[in-house]
């Protein structure tokens, strides 16, 4: 199949490629996506057996989102340089790498290795198929295109959840992190059948690394682009920080739930996010806007933690609805990816959904560090974590959320102005 061209047709496109090859991305981005989010569940766990504190816990989810963040202005590079091919076999090898050593780690400081490892590997997986899409799907389809990369995605998240829970109550989360490393391995066979070349891009081969760099400082120059950070920098962690960490043991210390009970009320947020990404993403189309969803989706999700900070403990049949509330109102991310994209020129789409993607893994860094150490100001409940010390976490990220909408307020819309 061609992925060379760079300005197709609607009509050049044969749509079982474009299944093959979102297919294939995605399936990648799912496994990525698991290793991201795969210490929700098994924190208690991990805290049990490694008596780890909660800011412990805190660094441990963390420092996946800090390397994956950390790679993304060399990755914004590679991308307009060497092309999304190369870069995600690259990143391939080093998340099985990662996902290995998270398997036989001895201590809690080779866990903590492996998840730096897991995070740079798994860096490139959204970015670098978009980069791709950008290139092989006309403009006005990328925000669906990017909506089904984001959707597939997060069945990964999905797997991370009840499937996790009940793999691990089977044979252990070591070994659980074996297998997904020969799932990865598989990943990366299948992204260099599919991909036979990289797309051609601006200048490769002719560029050089300081032309690179200044392209990387315009892009931040961009009309908007730090309305649009700032609102990146909130919209993705509240989704993390309830399913990829403080879900799991918020569920076993305040509700008393098993592992497989837990894996379940996580699995629930993760379903509707799947199916809100899909209602979410074509949604710039129905309002003629991106930040129109975007401010939408983000002041749900505002809400949505406010509750849990005021209410504090829900009914079973609340509990339940929280937990679907925060799977439908976070599922905008894929609108605000394409607010950002439509910002930049085509020679510099590379390197500035990079840099955006550096707030929204940065944002979750943050969330996840200072929620630890927050959750430790509190006195134990127990063997658990007190119910004022996950309100504090809730009415945090409620806080945070609406920062970045105040930033964002004043972007401009090319949507809405086309």
């Amino acid at each position: 199949m061609s992925t060379e061209a760079v300005h197709p047709r609607a009509s050049d496109f044969v749509i079982r490629d474009a299944l093959i090859l979102v297919g294939t991305l995605g399936g990648a981005y799912g496994i990525s996506q698991f290793l991201r989010n795969s210490i929700g569940v098994i924190a208690p766990n991990l805290a049990t057996e490694l008596h780890l504190s909660a800011s412990e816990i805190g660094v441990l989810s963390s420092v996946f989102f800090f390397s994956f963040a950390a790679a993304q202005i060399p990755l914004g590079l590679a991308l307009d340089h060497y092309g999304p091919r190369r870069c995600m076999l690259v990143c391939a090898a080093v998340a099985v790498a990662g996902a290995l050593l998270f398997a036989w780690a001895p201590s809690p400081a080779w866990l903590i290795s492996a998840r730096v490892l897991m995070g740079l590997g798994a860096s490139c997986y959204f970015m670098a198929p978009l980069a791709l899409y950008a290139k092989r799907f006309p403009p006005d389809r990328f925000a669906t295109v990017a909506s089904f990369q984001y959707g597939l995605g997060t069945l990964g998240t999905l797997l991370a959840t009840a499937p996790f829970a009940w793999a691990v109550a089977a044979i252990g989360w070591r070994a659980c992190f074996i297998l997904i490393a020969v799932a990865m391995l598989a990943a990366g066979v299948l992204i260099a059948i599919v991909i036979r070349r990289d797309q051609p891009v601006a200048g490769q081969g002719s560029t050089t690394l300081r032309e690179s760099v200044i392209g990387m400082l315009a892009a931040t120059r961009v009309r908007s682009f730090w309305p649009l950070f700032a609102m990146q920098f909130v919209t993705y962690s509240s989704f993390v920080i309830v399913v990829g960490l403080w879900g799991g043991p918020y569920l076993t210390h305040i509700y008393g739930y098993s592992l497989t009970e837990r894996g379940n009320m996580l699995l629930v947020a993760v379903v509707f996010q799947v199916i809100a990404a899909l209602i979410w993403g074509p949604s710039d189309r129905w309002f003629r806007s991106y930040k129109v969803p975007v401010m939408l989706g983000a002041l749900l999700t505002a809400a949505t933690m406010a509750s849990a900070a005021i209410i504090g403990v829900f009914s079973s049949a609340g509990l339940m609805i929280w937990f679907v509330a925060v799977g439908f109102a976070t599922g905008y991310l894929p609108v605000a990816i394409a607010h950002g994209k439509s910002l930049f020129p085509p020679e510099l789409v590379g390197r500035g959904i990079t840099l955006l993607n550096i707030a929204t893994m940065g944002g979750v860094f943050v969330s996840q560090s200072v929620t630890g150490f927050l959750i430790d100001l509190f006195p134990a409940a127990g063997e658990g974590y007190a119910l004022d010390a996950y309100r504090s976490v809730f009415a945090f990220q409620t806080i945070v959320i609406l920062l970045g909408c105040l930033a964002y307020f004043y972007s401009y819309d090319p949507r809405s102005e086309s």
